[in-house]
């Protein structure tokens, strides 16, 4: 089974870091809710960073942080060996994709929902 770290996830249905929780559940991932206080995302428990996935390695880690916190998570994931790290909208920026780079990870920015098949839209608010 593939995995993906959400890293940014969100109980709020209405947020995109959710969104990514469910579309990659319906896709049939393992997923990793990532988020420093929340307890559950869509009944699945939440790990505070990517060091504490019990994975070895993860297929993608989805970033829906702003560019400023995104940065500093960079180097608490960049250890965990990872395909491809997404910035979706409004998490990327030069800084942001040129550190990634400099730490050796395969940085996308675009939505990791619409690169892998799916729409956002196809997971209402409710």
């Amino acid at each position: 089974m593939k995995t993906i770290a959400v890293v940014g996830a969100s109980a709020d249905r209405r947020k995109f870091g959710n969104k990514c929780v469910r579309a990659f559940q319906a896709a049939g991932w393992t997923v990793y809710p990532i988020h420093p206080t929340e307890t559950s995302v869509e009944g699945l428990p939440v790990y505070r960073s990517v060091a504490d996935v019990p994975e070895p390695r993860l297929d993608v880690v989805s970033v829906y942080l702003n560019p400023k916190a995104g940065l500093a998570a960079l180097s608490t994931f960049a250890p965990t060996p990872v395909n491809e790290v997404w910035f979706n909208p409004g998490a990327e920026s030069a800084e942001v994709l040129a550190k990634a780079k400099e730490l050796g990870l395969h940085a996308i920015a675009a939505c990791s929902i619409v690169g892998h098949g799916m729409t956002p839209h196809a997971f209402p608010d409710v």
